[in-house]
């Protein structure tokens, strides 16, 4: 099927508890990109419920279907290509994503793409550049992925390391639990960090001299678990020292920031890139991203660092994969299955 050279792309994304649409024409036009935050919903439950995400996404998909090809200002019937995320996630809630596009796809017509999830993070620092996707080393950092890439190139990705047990994220929201702050307790985190301390308490930075591009971030979430009986801090009690609070978040976020950056920097070194492109939800910390700034102006390396609207879960980076893959001639079978375990697979 022959395309427009701007083909018009809408695509869904529902791999954990996010529900988003957006519309993208071409690699870079942008027409609506929405997003609804289930972060109400599980908040009561401290973590996400994958039943309840799922019957949400199936509440929310229909109107925000309507509302994105509104705010772009074109009917179903102009949308060249349609694409979901494939994996990974959660099961539930990513067969519904891949039903709805891909029944849209067939009933149209038109090619469907299903797009790997971590792909989507890991290009969405270059979204909008006038140079595309070009040699890095990217850094995934979200809540439930740490991962570090050699990027060649577009699906040329080389997987240089991960966590070996918690992602950053979850770290960031077991800790934030742990310390009694709102879910998710990454962001509280940050806020706190802002006015506390980063070396009052010496928290473990664990795996840093590993001589590999491993991560492990569940010692550091034991090591605060066992400091907060002997500082006095209750997270139960009303009333407590609010400073000690900001500082043990300051020094925890100190900790898991300092391995992600040397580590990063080590792999930019040792992949011989100038380039480093930082994504996921972990990556909107204000911590992280003065540390990234700081330390590649040191060493005069490009800092690329995704966008606050493309750090989360959003379909803008699932669009615009799915751009890049219908350029390159490719789509994806319809009878395809999504794949809850799906890794960055592509080797160059």
């Amino acid at each position: 099927m022959k395309l427009p050279s701007c083909p018009l792309i809408l695509a869904i994304e529902t791999s954990c508890d996010e529900t988003a649409v957006a519309v993208l024409r071409g690699r870079a036009e942008l027409l609506a990109s929405e997003v609804a935050s289930q972060i109400d919903l599980h908040k009561v439950y401290g973590g996400v419920v994958p039943e309840a995400a799922s019957r949400q996404h199936l509440r929310e998909l229909p109107w925000l279907l309507d509302h994105a090809l509104e705010t772009a200002g074109v009917p179903l019937g102009q949308v060249d290509a349609f694409a979901a995320t494939s994996g990974p996630g959660l099961a539930s809630s990513l067969m519904i994503g891949a039903a709805v596009a891909k029944g849209l796809a067939l009933g149209k017509g038109k090619p469907y793409l299903g797009i790997n999830h971590l792909e989507g993070h890991l290009l969405s620092p270059f979204f909008g550049s006038e140079r595309g996707v070009r040699p890095a080393v990217g850094l995934i950092v979200s809540g439930g992925h740490t991962l570090l890439i050699d990027l060649a190139g577009f699906r040329q990705y080389r997987r240089l390391g991960s966590t070996l047990d918690d992602a950053a994220g979850e770290a960031f929201d077991k800790v934030g639990k742990l310390l009694g702050l709102p879910y998710p307790g990454g962001p509280e985190i940050d806020r706190l960090a802002r006015e506390g301390d980063p070396a009052r308490f010496d928290l473990p930075r664990s795996m840093l001299g590993s001589g590999d591009f491993a991560f492990s971030f569940s010692g550091l979430k034991t090591a605060v678990r066992y400091l907060l009986p002997r500082i006095g801090l209750d997270p139960a009690a009303s009333g407590g020292e609010p400073q000690l609070l900001r500082d043990v978040c300051a020094s925890f976020q100190a900790a898991v920031v300092e391995v992600l950056v040397k580590k990063t920097l080590l792999a930019a070194r040792e992949a011989r890139r100038d380039t480093v492109a930082i994504s996921g939800g972990v990556s909107m910390n204000s911590g992280l991203r003065e540390a990234f700034t700081r330390a590649c102006a040191e060493r005069g390396l490009e800092l690329l660092l995704a966008s606050p609207a493309l750090c989360t879960d959003n379909a803008a980076m699932i669009a615009a994969v799915a751009g890049l893959a219908l350029a390159a001639g490719m789509s994806t079978p319809l009878e395809e299955d999504i794949n809850p375990n799906l890794v960055l697979a592509y080797i160059g």
